[in-house]
């Protein structure tokens, strides 16, 4: 007979034995039933709407399997905008090679942007998203970076350093901000800039700036701790040491060089040296030209010296120097009253710069508008034979303004008119609603004016009503693309319109409808931009109108689509 206490122990043996099977096989499921993130994502998306699932939390790393079950790689987006913001999502350029991405916008660089491609292409390249195929995240970042600062878009240079961390790139956008206040001599704003600079930045000429500015501020000690520890990393240099030394009031003398290595030393030179001079030239940096400019050092000490003023024009159509500047060189040249008075025949025979001159103060001696009008249009065919247009397009334009179109002479409307007005003044100048033509009608009231949509239905059966009466009425390509939007945003479009038999008349490109049945929505609406270039929407033709509308629809990126329709259809006064 089996003894109580054997049968005891015996069930003691049974139950440890058991508890560890037990935990060795929950131990095997959890290893086998590895969690795929994309997945989780995936069918989180199914059950939030649109603008819920492409919310984004840049501070959050993204992890995903990479091929492996034991290998978890982070991921990290980087930008400025909800990608649902414009209906697009995380993996927006996830089926997009990398080449075609870099291609585009290398393309885009080279055209100067509307202000509505403009905007349609910011919105797309700096939304929240992981990089095309083929890129990794840093030269994504990158790629973004160097295209806000090659567009000069510091505002978002800030939001971009505001929203993403860490990044590739971080220094140079940071260096960009302070160069920037700098260029403009507004030191005080950018040591405010400072801020973003942080221990994940190991930048030698941020910390340099950062050491000027706690001298700027007073804060002496503190610059003289961090000047040491820079010393420690051999990160300083002889330069730098001996104008913080002498600022520091450490040395009583400095040197008179001046150093064009970069923008910090450019500007330690012009305030540590007494008396500063410097002469520009062709090859100083743009941003020296522009701090010259803002601190008023630009001088001519000689008005005869060619070679300096047309280095001056060549900067100031470049937009480094204040264009003023050159107006008032031409003001101090001095010609004869005789040569004023034959002006006109003479000014062929001088030197670009002097005939320049002298037409510009013979139009300010002028009095009438028709002499006036006269040379401000010869002074413009001298900037545009030199390829300096720019300098004086802005001038042009006011003082045509100042004139008065009622005032200028009849062969000269025309021109004057379209010089005067710019694109962006006619696209956002007020609108003309017109109800015998569709595209005109108030229908539009939704797209310009957030009208209620009730309303607008009402509009849209009484305005068909009134075409439909009208048996010679020509239904357009632009009036195919309003009525297309509002199918797509929910309106009834009466029987009687017939859409599908206008929609045969027009092609829509076979490489852009390739597009979207690859799901390269975003590729597309950079594709989109590249379309658009140079002109804001109303100036493309109405096939084309139509066909950019029809994709967008098409890939339910209405945001862009009613930045187009909002130019392309209006009828402005």
């Amino acid at each position: 007979m089996i003894s109580k206490s054997f049968k005891l122990l015996s069930g003691l043996i049974f139950i440890f034995f058991s508890t560890i099977l037990c935990s060795e096989e929950k131990i095997d499921i959890w290893k086998k039933e590895k969690i795929n993130p994309e997945k989780s994502i995936n069918s989180s998306n199914k059950k939030t709407n649109l603008e819920k699932a492409n919310k984004v939390n840049p501070s959050e790393n993204i992890k995903i399997e990479d091929g492996s079950f034991d290998k978890l790689v982070e991921r990290r987006v980087f930008g400025v905008y909800d990608p649902g913001k414009n209906n697009f999502d995380l993996n927006m350029w996830s089926t997009t090679n990398a080449e075609d991405v870099t291609s585009s916008i290398k393309r885009l660089k080279k055209i100067k942007l509307s202000k509505t491609s403009n905007d349609i292409l910011e919105n797309i390249l700096l939304s929240f998203s992981y990089p095309p195929k083929g890129m990794g995240e840093k030269e994504f970042a990158s790629l973004k970076v160097n295209w806000l600062i090659d567009n000069n878009r510091s505002d978002l240079i800030e939001e971009f350093l505001k929203q993403n961390k860490e990044f590739e790139g971080k220094g140079k956008a940071v260096q960009y901000l302070v160069d920037e206040k700098i260029a403009q001599a507004n030191i005080k704003e950018g040591c405010e800039k400072i801020e973003f600079i942080d221990s994940t930045i190991k930048d030698a000429y941020l910390e340099k700036f950062k050491i000027y500015c706690l001298v700027f501020n007073k804060k002496n000690s503190q610059a003289q701790l961090l000047l040491d520890l820079l010393r420690e990393q051999n990160q300083s240099d002889k330069f730098f040491d001996d104008k913080i030394n002498y600022l520091l009031g450490i040395s009583s003398k400095t040197s008179n060089n001046i150093n064009e290595k970069n923008l910090l030393n450019f500007y330690l030179s012009s305030v540590t040296i007494k008396d500063f001079n410097f002469t520009p030239s062709s090859n100083t940096r743009k941003e020296i030209w522009k701090y010259l400019n803002a601190a008023n050092l630009i001088k001519i000490e000689d008005i005869n010296d060619k070679a300096k003023i047309r280095d001056l024009e060549i900067a100031a159509n470049q937009g480094q120097v204040d264009k003023k500047i050159i107006f008032n060189i031409y003001q101090q040249m001095e010609f004869s009253l005789n040569t004023l008075i034959r002006a006109k025949n003479l000014y062929p025979t001088l030197d670009k710069i002097d005939a320049r001159a002298l037409i510009y103060q013979k139009y300010l001696l002028s009095e009438s508008a028709d002499t006036k009008v006269e040379y401000l249009f010869i002074l413009e065919d001298l900037f545009r034979e030199e390829k300096i247009l720019d300098i004086y397009s802005n001038l042009l334009s006011e003082q045509l303004k100042e004139i008065g179109l009622e005032n200028i002479p009849n062969k000269y409307k025309e021109v004057a008119s379209d010089r005067i007005y710019s694109s962006n003044e006619i696209s956002i100048s007020k609108v003309k609603y017109n109800d015998k033509i569709l595209h005109q009608s108030k229908i539009i009231k939704f797209y310009l004016e957030n009208e209620e949509q009730k309303k607008i239905q009402k509009d849209i059966d009484k305005i068909f009503k009134k075409i439909g009466k009208n048996r010679k009425y020509f239904y357009s390509a632009k009036d195919l693309a309003l009525v297309d939007a509002l199918m797509k945003d929910g309106f009834k479009i009466p029987d009687s319109f017939k859409r599908e038999e206008l929609a045969v008349k027009y092609d829509v490109p076979k490489n852009l409808l390739n597009l979207i049945e690859k799901k390269q929505n975003a590729y597309l609406a950079l594709k989109i931009v590249e379309i658009i270039g140079e002109d804001e929407p109303y100036q493309l033709d109405p096939e084309t109108i139509y066909f950019i509308t029809n994709l967008l629809n098409e890939t339910n990126l209405i945001q862009i689509r009613n930045k187009v329709l909002i130019s392309a259809l209006p009828q402005r006064v």
